[in-house]
Protein backbone atom coordinates (compact mmCIF):
# COMPACT_ATOMS: atom_id res chain seq x y z
CA UNK A 1 0.00 0.00 0.00
CA UNK A 2 2.77 2.46 0.98
CA UNK A 3 6.13 2.13 -0.74
CA UNK A 4 8.95 4.60 -0.08
CA UNK A 5 12.14 4.37 -2.11
CA UNK A 6 15.38 6.32 -1.80
CA UNK A 7 13.90 9.15 0.26
CA UNK A 8 16.26 12.02 1.06
CA UNK A 9 15.34 15.13 3.02
CA UNK A 10 17.29 18.17 4.23
CA UNK A 11 16.86 20.90 6.85
CA UNK A 12 19.08 23.61 5.43
CA UNK A 13 22.51 22.00 5.19
CA UNK A 14 21.55 19.12 7.47
CA UNK A 15 20.82 15.81 5.72
CA UNK A 16 18.00 14.36 7.85
CA UNK A 17 16.76 11.33 5.86
CA UNK A 18 19.27 9.22 3.96
CA UNK A 19 18.17 7.02 1.02
CA UNK A 20 15.31 5.65 3.10
CA UNK A 21 13.32 2.66 1.87
CA UNK A 22 10.15 1.57 3.64
CA UNK A 23 7.28 -0.68 2.62
CA UNK A 24 3.93 -1.11 4.34
CA UNK A 25 1.59 -3.76 2.90
CA UNK A 26 -2.15 -3.26 3.07
CA UNK A 27 -3.70 -4.34 6.37
CA UNK A 28 -0.49 -4.28 8.43
CA UNK A 29 0.54 -2.11 11.36
CA UNK A 30 4.13 -0.85 11.19
CA UNK A 31 5.84 0.95 14.05
CA UNK A 32 8.77 3.28 13.28
CA UNK A 33 11.09 3.58 16.26
CA UNK A 34 14.33 5.30 17.25
CA UNK A 35 15.78 7.79 19.68
CA UNK A 36 14.78 11.45 19.61
CA UNK A 37 16.09 13.38 16.65
CA UNK A 38 16.71 10.47 14.27
CA UNK A 39 14.13 11.54 11.67
CA UNK A 40 10.90 9.76 12.65
CA UNK A 41 8.60 12.80 12.61
CA UNK A 42 10.42 14.12 9.55
CA UNK A 43 9.56 10.87 7.77
CA UNK A 44 5.86 11.16 8.60
CA UNK A 45 5.71 14.82 7.58
CA UNK A 46 7.46 13.95 4.32
CA UNK A 47 4.88 11.25 3.61
CA UNK A 48 2.10 13.77 4.28
CA UNK A 49 3.65 16.48 2.10
CA UNK A 50 4.22 18.82 5.03
CA UNK A 51 7.97 18.86 4.37
CA UNK A 52 9.67 18.90 0.96
CA UNK A 53 11.90 16.01 -0.05
CA UNK A 54 15.09 16.31 -2.05
CA UNK A 55 14.75 13.01 -3.89
CA UNK A 56 13.05 9.65 -3.79
CA UNK A 57 9.59 8.25 -4.43
CA UNK A 58 6.54 7.94 -2.17
CA UNK A 59 4.05 5.50 -3.64
CA UNK A 60 0.57 4.98 -2.23
CA UNK A 61 -1.83 2.55 -3.89
CA UNK A 62 -0.04 2.89 -7.24
CA UNK A 63 -0.02 6.69 -7.02
CA UNK A 64 3.17 8.73 -6.84
CA UNK A 65 2.60 11.19 -4.01
CA UNK A 66 5.99 12.88 -4.28
CA UNK A 67 4.71 16.04 -5.97
CA UNK A 68 1.21 16.15 -4.46
CA UNK A 69 0.10 18.70 -1.87
CA UNK A 70 -0.85 17.60 1.64
CA UNK A 71 -4.55 18.15 0.86
CA UNK A 72 -4.33 15.80 -2.12
CA UNK A 73 -2.66 13.14 0.00
CA UNK A 74 -5.47 13.38 2.53
CA UNK A 75 -8.05 13.08 -0.25
CA UNK A 76 -6.19 9.99 -1.49
CA UNK A 77 -7.09 8.38 1.83
CA UNK A 78 -4.30 9.14 4.31
CA UNK A 79 -5.34 10.22 7.80
CA UNK A 80 -2.67 11.90 9.93
CA UNK A 81 -2.52 12.39 13.69
CA UNK A 82 0.42 14.74 14.36
CA UNK A 83 2.62 14.80 17.40
CA UNK A 84 1.09 17.24 19.88
CA UNK A 85 -2.41 16.56 18.49
CA UNK A 86 -2.92 20.06 16.98
CA UNK A 87 -6.67 20.13 17.53
CA UNK A 88 -8.48 23.46 17.19
CA UNK A 89 -8.88 24.65 20.81
CA UNK A 90 -11.63 27.20 20.16
CA UNK A 91 -13.79 24.88 18.05
CA UNK A 92 -16.15 22.39 19.63
CA UNK A 93 -15.39 18.69 19.56
CA UNK A 94 -18.04 18.27 16.89
CA UNK A 95 -16.59 21.10 14.80
CA UNK A 96 -13.10 19.60 15.12
CA UNK A 97 -14.42 16.30 13.80
CA UNK A 98 -16.20 18.07 10.96
CA UNK A 99 -12.88 19.50 9.75
CA UNK A 100 -11.83 15.92 9.00
CA UNK A 101 -14.80 15.51 6.67
CA UNK A 102 -13.40 18.02 4.17
CA UNK A 103 -11.11 15.39 2.61
CA UNK A 104 -13.64 12.55 2.34
CA UNK A 105 -13.74 10.95 -1.09
CA UNK A 106 -17.52 10.46 -0.85
CA UNK A 107 -18.05 14.13 0.13
CA UNK A 108 -20.19 13.10 3.11
CA UNK A 109 -20.63 15.84 5.70
CA UNK A 110 -21.91 13.54 8.45
CA UNK A 111 -19.59 12.51 11.28
CA UNK A 112 -19.36 8.69 11.17
CA UNK A 113 -21.08 7.12 14.18
CA UNK A 114 -18.16 4.69 14.38
CA UNK A 115 -15.99 7.49 15.80
CA UNK A 116 -18.35 7.95 18.73
CA UNK A 117 -18.51 4.18 19.23
CA UNK A 118 -14.72 4.01 19.48
CA UNK A 119 -14.46 7.15 21.62
CA UNK A 120 -17.70 7.61 23.63
CA UNK A 121 -16.25 10.61 25.47
CA UNK A 122 -16.27 12.57 22.21
CA UNK A 123 -20.02 12.14 21.93
CA UNK A 124 -20.52 13.15 25.55
CA UNK A 125 -18.41 16.28 25.06
CA UNK A 126 -19.29 17.04 21.45
CA UNK A 127 -20.46 20.58 22.28
CA UNK A 128 -17.45 21.46 24.46
CA UNK A 129 -14.45 23.34 23.09
CA UNK A 130 -11.47 21.22 22.15
CA UNK A 131 -9.20 23.30 24.35
CA UNK A 132 -11.26 22.37 27.41
CA UNK A 133 -10.53 18.66 27.03
CA UNK A 134 -7.80 16.81 28.91
CA UNK A 135 -4.71 15.66 27.05
CA UNK A 136 -6.04 12.13 26.70
CA UNK A 137 -9.40 13.38 25.44
CA UNK A 138 -7.65 15.68 22.93
CA UNK A 139 -5.69 12.71 21.64
CA UNK A 140 -8.92 10.78 21.13
CA UNK A 141 -10.27 13.82 19.30
CA UNK A 142 -7.19 14.00 17.06
CA UNK A 143 -7.54 10.33 16.15
CA UNK A 144 -11.28 10.76 15.59
CA UNK A 145 -10.65 13.73 13.29
CA UNK A 146 -8.27 11.62 11.19
CA UNK A 147 -10.81 8.79 11.05
CA UNK A 148 -13.53 11.21 9.92
CA UNK A 149 -12.06 11.34 6.42
CA UNK A 150 -12.50 7.57 6.06
CA UNK A 151 -8.80 6.79 5.61
CA UNK A 152 -7.24 3.76 3.95
CA UNK A 153 -3.99 4.48 5.82
CA UNK A 154 -3.83 5.99 9.31
CA UNK A 155 -0.56 7.65 10.40
CA UNK A 156 -0.01 8.42 14.08
CA UNK A 157 2.96 10.30 15.52
CA UNK A 158 3.59 9.30 19.16
CA UNK A 159 -0.08 8.72 20.09
CA UNK A 160 0.78 7.91 23.73
CA UNK A 161 2.91 10.99 24.45
CA UNK A 162 1.82 12.68 27.67
CA UNK A 163 -1.23 10.43 28.05
CA UNK A 164 -2.33 8.75 31.30
CA UNK A 165 -1.94 4.93 31.38
CA UNK A 166 -5.63 4.01 31.19
CA UNK A 167 -6.08 6.13 28.05
CA UNK A 168 -2.90 4.60 26.57
CA UNK A 169 -4.47 1.16 27.05
CA UNK A 170 -7.70 2.32 25.45
CA UNK A 171 -5.88 3.78 22.43
CA UNK A 172 -4.02 0.48 22.04
CA UNK A 173 -7.34 -1.38 21.98
CA UNK A 174 -8.74 1.03 19.38
CA UNK A 175 -5.67 0.66 17.15
CA UNK A 176 -5.86 -3.13 17.35
CA UNK A 177 -9.59 -3.05 16.56
CA UNK A 178 -9.09 -0.78 13.56
CA UNK A 179 -6.17 -2.80 12.25
CA UNK A 180 -6.95 -6.42 13.06
CA UNK A 181 -10.73 -6.42 12.93
CA UNK A 182 -11.48 -3.68 10.40
CA UNK A 183 -8.39 -4.05 8.19
CA UNK A 184 -7.16 -0.45 8.41
CA UNK A 185 -3.48 -0.08 7.50
CA UNK A 186 -1.57 1.80 10.21
CA UNK A 187 1.83 3.48 10.38
CA UNK A 188 2.88 4.88 13.73
CA UNK A 189 5.86 6.37 15.48
CA UNK A 190 6.09 5.24 19.08
CA UNK A 191 8.67 5.29 21.87
CA UNK A 192 6.93 3.00 24.36
CA UNK A 193 8.15 -0.55 23.78
CA UNK A 194 5.20 -2.26 25.42
CA UNK A 195 2.76 -0.27 23.30
CA UNK A 196 4.64 -1.00 20.07
CA UNK A 197 4.78 -4.70 20.85
CA UNK A 198 1.07 -4.74 21.69
CA UNK A 199 -0.21 -3.12 18.50
CA UNK A 200 2.36 -3.55 15.70
CA UNK A 201 2.92 -6.40 13.27
CA UNK A 202 6.33 -5.11 12.19
CA UNK A 203 8.89 -2.53 13.24
CA UNK A 204 11.51 -0.35 11.56
CA UNK A 205 14.26 1.44 13.48
CA UNK A 206 15.80 4.70 12.32
CA UNK A 207 19.20 5.99 13.38
CA UNK A 208 20.66 9.26 12.08
CA UNK A 209 18.10 9.37 9.30
CA UNK A 210 18.73 5.85 7.99
CA UNK A 211 16.83 2.62 8.48
CA UNK A 212 19.11 0.33 10.48
CA UNK A 213 16.80 -2.57 11.36
CA UNK A 214 13.36 -3.95 10.56
CA UNK A 215 11.38 -7.13 11.01
CA UNK A 216 8.43 -8.74 12.71
CA UNK A 217 7.68 -7.25 16.10
CA UNK A 218 8.73 -10.53 17.72
CA UNK A 219 12.25 -9.89 16.39
CA UNK A 220 12.55 -6.65 18.36
CA UNK A 221 15.06 -8.15 20.77
CA UNK A 222 17.06 -6.77 23.70
CA UNK A 223 20.14 -6.28 21.52
CA UNK A 224 18.34 -3.93 19.14
CA UNK A 225 16.65 -2.13 22.02
CA UNK A 226 19.98 -1.55 23.77
CA UNK A 227 21.80 -0.48 20.62
CA UNK A 228 19.23 1.84 19.07
CA UNK A 229 16.45 2.66 21.53
CA UNK A 230 17.82 2.90 25.05
CA UNK A 231 18.70 6.44 26.12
Amino acid sequence: MLNIQGLNQFYGQSHTLWDLDLALPEGECLCVMGRNGVGKTTLLKSIMGLLPVASGAIGFQDQDLSKKAAEERARAGIGYVPQGREIFPLLSVEENLETGLQARADRSRKIPERIYELFPVLHEMRHRRGGDLSGGQQQQLAIGRALALGPKLLILDEPTEGIQPNIVDMIARVIKTLNREEGLTILLVEQKLHFARAVADRFAILDRGSKVAEGGVGELNDGLVKKYLTV
